[in-house]
């Protein structure tokens, strides 16, 4: 009889990173898998039924080329939310993210592109065990002007400004 090898049959802890249209999420899902997790990619509006069948551990939502700001473009399925897992929304993910929990975001005046550092100004333990500056790349025309009820700025600052966004169990990377 041949093995079953699906991902469903296992258990596996797993991280699903949801693909808003970033040219990076191949890199999200390496980077979570080069710390020995398994991760796994799936478009932002899979079957919420598929979500449920991963049962996944926590969630990334990648970024993309959308703005938040206008009408009809994607957002985090509902199924997310119900799960009650930690989840991490980079760029367009954090800002669909925040929006949908009762933030604002807004067009920026000024748009980001290119490299900055990441300076860790206090414990985060988003990073704790990356040092205290990383490396990032920066790629935003909008930005989240009002924060939902319960989240805080984190202790995590990058060069230009931007910071960490942060509440149990979402947080999320400008």
């Amino acid at each position: 009889m041949p093995a079953n090898l699906s991902i469903t049959s296992k258990q596996i802890d797993t991280i699903l990173v949801l693909d808003f249209g970033s040219q990076y999420t191949q890199l999200i899902a390496r980077r979570v898998r080069e710390s020995n997790v398994y991760s796994e990619i799936l478009p932002w509006d899979i079957n919420e039924e598929k979500i449920k069948s991963i049962n996944p551990k926590g969630i990334i939502l990648s970024g993309g080329p959308d703005s938040v700001t206008n009408s009809y473009t994607p957002r985090v399925p509902q199924v997310i939310f119900d799960l009650n897992i930690p989840i991490l929304g980079i760029c367009y993910g954090m800002q669909t993210l925040a929006e949908q929990l009762g933030g604002q975001v807004i067009s920026a005046e000024q748009k980001e592109f290119g490299y900055s550092e990441l300076n860790i100004t206090a414990d985060c333990i988003l990073f704790s065990e990356l040092g205290k500056t990383l490396n990032v790349w920066m790629s935003h025309g909008d930005q989240v002007q009002d924060l939902p009820d319960n989240f805080d700025l984190g202790n995590c600052m990058a060069k230009n400004g931007c910071r960490l966004k942060s509440s149990p169990p979402p947080c999320s990377i400008r």
